[in-house]
């Protein structure tokens, strides 16, 4: 009976043997058969279990030596108990070193490498935890960034509907402008003149220069109103109402009736009542509770502020035209005053020419005047034209620049699936390295800027993200590199360029700044930006579930 006591503990070390280097997603596979075989991975062959993990290689896919490195290119399982399993190649395995990714030592003999991952584990929980408050606290500020990429489609969205009604009202006066502009390069001067002689753009100017007058005069006033409001408020404030000096006491309670204050006893001073100053609430009552009776196509105050000088600044020459037109337009319909259209057809060609015949004699003798085209002073109404076209032009742009924004914010070319990088556009980040000050301004320009004085050079501009073919776009290590090229040519050498790498950060920050080759730069910082939250898939501290099935 002892033997077979002793035999159960040489069994189980000959299973915990059979299955060292073996993952645990895999050591259910490593079980013999009834007949006491097993067989290889594959299915190619199969062998006596004894033959499993015996220093030699027996299957073709090495699958029958997972813990002795006898086969070349299998992986070994280190469990790492206390801290985190990994992979190590066979090569490593009972060479005679202790491999870090080893904490357990179960790569070499028994008694080569001391079991540190206890020791190991607790540092590596503590930067973990660590690393998680960092991520907890910037996938908070992340989302703000996202929320603001919202926020900006809808703005962005609104200024292009918003651009879209303006162009189309806009498109409308450029055309408008165009005919008057056209119309008033057609007159003479002396057409111009004449027109400008008539009572009615007499009355205008006359009407305008008024205006202009009056406004001059309101602006004096209103200058002169806040001086004395200063005075009064002054007074208000600093006289001492124990001394019971009427005069004074009447034109501070007067001052707070029209200015809506309260009475400056209530705000913290000792002073006498109203009824022992002998001051009279109701009469200042009347006073600020009488209102001015306006007719409703009265200016107010707001309009006057606002809309007066478009009022002022209005092309009288273009409305002394348009006016003109409007008064000798014909009626549709009416041929009343249309001598040709009471002709019969076969001599309305002869009377046009008899007409046109007739005018030209009464020009020559200087009975009327003719119309001969010239060179006129047409600036204003040109004017108005070419500003009106620059008006359209820049709506134009503005919708065009915000649907090219829009066209970005969730793109993954772009800012992100999720725009989190949206809030970031210009964001300038800074960093001091010997006698120069770097920066970056994220999807605009890295600089080296002297602190001494001399000349700012361009590192380059943003190019695009991490361009290695190997990189999903989407992905953390997508976004985890930035490339600016094309700055200032280096003397004798290439243009300069940098290589920006971001990391989850609190905040944005630029950290590090070395130049790896020649003008070759290469920055590091941090973003909250790149901060996932934890999900379910993570441990508690942080490490992901299949951490120990990740590949070599």
């Amino acid at each position: 009976m002892l033997w077979l006591l002793l035999l159960l503990p040489l069994q189980a070390l000959g299973a915990a043997e059979k299955t060292l280097g073996v993952p645990p997603d895999s050591i259910s596979k490593y079980v013999p058969s009834k007949s006491n075989t097993w067989t290889c991975l594959d299915g190619s062959k199969e062998i006596p279990w004894d033959y499993v993990n015996d220093d030699a290689c027996d299957c073709a896919d090495g699958s029958d030596e997972p813990g002795t490195g006898a086969c070349p290119n299998q992986p070994f399982y280190c469990k790492n108990e206390g801290h985190v399993g990994s992979f190590i190649p066979s090569s490593r395995v009972k060479d005679g070193l202790c491999e870090p990714n080893c904490c357990d030592g179960s790569d070499e003999r028994p008694g080569v490498c001391n079991n540190v991952c206890q020791e190991v584990g607790q540092v590596y929980r503590k930067k973990v935890e660590e690393e998680n408050k960092i991520r907890k606290t910037g996938s908070k500020i992340r989302s703000t960034y996202i929320a603001y990429a919202h926020k900006e489609k809808k703005r962005l969205e609104g200024v292009i509907e918003t651009s879209a009604a303006e162009i189309a009202i806009q498109e409308k006066e450029v055309v408008r402008l165009r005919d008057i502009a056209e119309r008033s390069e057609s007159l003479s001067a002396a057409a111009l003149e004449l027109k400008q002689q008539s009572p009615l753009y007499i009355s205008l100017i006359t009407h305008s220069n008024a205006l202009k007058s009056l406004q001059r005069e309101h602006k004096k006033h209103l200058q002169r109103e806040k001086e004395l409001s200063n005075i009064l408020d002054a007074l208000r404030t600093g006289y001492n109402p124990n001394y019971q000096d009427m005069a004074v006491l009447e034109a501070v309670r007067g001052w707070e009736e029209i200015a809506g204050l309260p009475h400056i006893n209530d705000v913290g001073k000792d002073s006498v009542s109203d009824e022992e100053a002998g001051v009279q609430e109701d009469t200042a009552s009347e006073v600020a509770e009488t209102k001015e009776e306006v007719d409703d196509e009265m200016w107010s105050a707001e309009e006057l502020e606002k809309d007066l000088d478009d009022l002022l600044n209005s092309d009288y020459v273009s409305l002394l035209l348009e006016h003109d037109e409007y008064v000798q337009s014909v009626p549709e319909g009416s041929v009343l005053f249309d001598i040709a259209s009471y002709l019969p057809d076969s001599i309305a060609p002869q009377y046009e020419e008899f007409k046109d015949t007739l005018v030209s004699w009464l020009v020559n003798l200087g009975i009327i005047k003719g119309e001969t085209p010239s060179s006129t002073d047409t600036s204003r109404s040109r004017q108005a034209l070419t500003d009106a076209e620059n008006r359209l032009n820049s709506i134009k742009k503005e919708k065009e620049d915000a649907e090219n924004d829009l066209k970005e914010i969730f793109n993954i070319h772009g800012y992100g699936l999720e725009g989190q990088w949206k809030k970031l556009d210009g964001t300038c980040l800074r960093t001091e390295v010997g006698d120069y000050t770097y920066e970056v301004c994220l999807f605009g320009e890295a600089k080296q800027i002297p602190n001494k004085g001399g000349s700012t050079f361009s590192l380059g501009k943003f190019a695009s993200w991490n361009p290695s073919p190997d990189v999903k776009p989407g992905d953390d290590t997508y976004y985890g590199k930035q490339i600016y090229n094309r700055g200032t040519r280096c003397w004798n050498g290439p243009e300069r360029n940098v290589v920006l790498l971001l990391s989850c950060g609190t905040e944005n920050t630029l950290n590090s700044v070395v130049e790896l080759e020649k003008c070759e730069y290469q920055f590091t910082g941090t973003t909250p930006a790149l901060c996932r939250p934890l999900d379910s898939s993570e441990g508690k501290n942080g490490q992901n579930a299949n951490a120990g099935k990740d590949e070599l």
